[in-house]
């Protein structure tokens, strides 16, 4: 799996620069922005899957598992989609919007409402000169079904114990302690400057 996740990123770079230093320096910052909006594209193209997936958990606790992260992952993408400010630093959600997103991810209704909202804030980011405008438009409305599904928004309407509602609250304060802790460490990954 990570071979072709690297491969992908090759082929996907490649297309926009000789050299993944390139989109380091200012005078390549419109091959950059394509090249990170092709990737956002095709990170996209996953959601509906996660949707459909999302859709069929009946655990509560599995169920909160497994959404807090995809809905980190959409508003993360949506924070770098067309972010020039991703060949410059480091770009991520704010720590109080990722308590948020905590939250909020404990039934599908909630977890289709926040990747819709995010999906919306890409669409409103697509550029008429990006070379992937019709890919990510395409994907972008596929999700926007998806999300605003009928079906999928009735398939988990049930009411949430205020134990579930407990443990949420705890985890988010958990991970709140944690981003604390965390926020003075250098980023683990690789600096995009640097490599």
């Amino acid at each position: 799996m990570a071979a072709h996740v690297s491969d992908s990123v090759l082929q996907a770079w490649s297309q926009f620069a000789a050299r993944l230093e390139d989109f380091a320096h200012p005078q390549h910052l419109s091959s950059a922005l394509s090249c990170l909006n092709l990737l956002v594209t095709d990170a996209l193209r996953h959601v509906p899957d996660v949707i459909a997936y999302l859709s069929r958990l009946r655990n509560q606790s599995v169920f909160n598992f497994c959404a807090i992260p995809q809905v980190m992952a959409i508003a993360t993408l949506s924070a770098c989609y067309n972010n020039p400010q991703v060949f410059q630093g480091v770009v991520k959600i704010r720590k109080g919007q990722a308590v948020t997103l905590m939250m909020q991810a404990t039934n599908m209704g909630a977890v289709q409402s926040i990747i819709a909202q995010y999906s919306q804030e890409i669409l409103q980011k697509v550029s008429v000169t990006d070379p992937s405008r019709e890919k990510t438009l395409r994907i972008l409305n596929v999700i926007c079904e998806k999300s605003l599904s009928p079906a999928a928004l009735s398939s988990r309407a049930h009411h949430i114990s205020p134990v579930y509602v407990s443990a949420a609250m705890l985890l988010a304060a958990l991970s709140w302690q944690y981003l604390n802790a965390t926020a003075g460490q250098p980023p683990g990954g690789a600096d995009m400057q640097g490599h």
